[in-house]
């Protein structure tokens, strides 16, 4: 094992790499740009460091002579779930990079990788490692269970998810489509937001995605309704996903995918491309929640979606709020000029209905209509 510019206060980075040469000029580089270096021509040497001390950043490359970078990724995972690790590798492979995104690699670098780009990598895993570090501090002062107690939970939940669908009716009440909606038998994790946090902080959102567009695949084949999917935009990040051969693309001239309006998509690579090939597959894009997330024209000029939905806090007693309906007819209005399609959310009254009917939402959804449940609910259209 190599040594170290020994100071205390530097983020500390274990390089694994089992030729000497890349190795030495690598741990240069960085320890000229302020890292702490552990160098490893070996992973076990590489592990050996990590269960010796503090660790910041694991930066390996795959094809080692003792074992894998996955397998590194994998023990790394298993002793500490907030050190970031980036793989780098002279021969990528598809199943490599699904592999590294399901374990939670911080990144999938293919060489020739420029010092720049490397920099910047370590730089943002290294504040990726800083912010875990201050939210475990925070959980600890809220008394919120550690990952450790938390990956048994999770397990039991990923085990029991089955999903929830709710239709989406056209304005005179024909069905258009279902929403699939998470769900899960486990008790300790009783709601999608809890579901989902605890795939966040164990890595395994990649994992969680996967078996829920699985089963709503399976479901949706004894239907010719659309499907709508909620998307993390870290699944943006998922080949599997943009994959033709993942379970959802057989039905994807059906699938609506749904991107939030809550959570800011400005940090997924190469975004364009990603949602042009979802599109070459026959899906269609949704920004979901508009009117509850972040503000201004990102998600539209990222997305150019077919379909927006607005979110409940808008459509909550809009017939009773005129200041809800001039926005909702000018936004309808809009949407219709650019070809966009426009479904309410958290319809619950007839008032609401038929305000929203008349401000031009061409599509609906809510309790009124029918309440998520076990395929199919059958959505009614009450009597004004």
């Amino acid at each position: 094992m190599a040594g170290t510019n020994g100071g205390s206060a530097s983020p500390r980075v274990v390089l694994v790499d089992d030729e000497h040469e890349p190795r030495r000029a690598t741990a240069r580089l960085l320890r000229r740009a302020g890292y702490d270096i552990l160098e490893a021509a070996t992973s076990a040497e590489a592990m050996r460091a990590i269960v010796g001390g503090r660790i910041d950043l694991v930066v390996s490359d795959i094809a080692m002579p003792d074992s894998d970078g996955i397998a590194l990724l994998q023990f790394v995972r298993m002793h500490d779930q907030d050190v970031p690790v980036v793989l780098v590798t002279g021969a990528p492979a598809v199943e490599t990079a699904i592999e590294a995104v399901e374990h939670g690699a911080y990144k999938y670098l293919v060489k020739p990788v420029s010092p720049e780009r490397l920099e910047e990598v370590v730089r943002g895993a290294v504040r990726m490692r800083k912010m875990a570090q201050i939210r475990r501090e925070a959980m600890a002062l809220a008394g919120a269970a550690p990952d450790a107690d938390l990956e048994p939970h999770f397990e039991r939940a990923l085990e029991s998810v089955w999903v929830a669908y709710q239709p989406i009716v056209r304005a005179d009440g024909s069905l258009f489509g279902y929403e699939g909606l998470l769900r899960s038998d486990e008790r300790s994790l009783p709601t999608p937001a809890h579901m989902l946090d605890a795939a966040e902080r164990l890595g395994r959102l990649a994992q969680l995605g996967r078996r829920v567009r699985a089963r709503a695949a399976e479901h949706m084949a004894r239907s010719d309704a659309a499907l709508f999917v909620n998307l993390h935009p870290r699944d943006l990040d998922d080949e599997e996903l943009l994959s033709p051969d993942s379970p959802l693309a057989r039905i994807a001239t059906r699938v609506v995918l749904e991107i939030t309006e809550r959570t800011s998509i400005d940090s997924v690579n190469e975004i364009r491309g990603k949602v042009a090939r979802l599109r070459e597959l026959g899906y269609r894009i949704a920004v979901d929640d508009l009117g509850a997330g972040y503000a201004g024209l990102t998600s539209f000029a990222l997305l150019e979606p077919e379909i927006v939905k607005i979110d409940m806090s808008l459509v909550r007693d809009v017939d009773s709020m005129p200041v809800k309906q001039r926005l909702i007819e000018s936004f309808t209005t809009l949407c219709r000029e650019m070809g966009i399609r426009v479904v309410a959310e958290g319809v619950e009254t007839l008032a609401e209905r038929d305000a929203l009917v008349r401000l031009g939402c061409e599509l609906l959804q809510g309790y009124l209509i029918a309440k998520p449940g076990r395929p199919f609910p059958v959505p009614s259209w009450a009597a004004a």
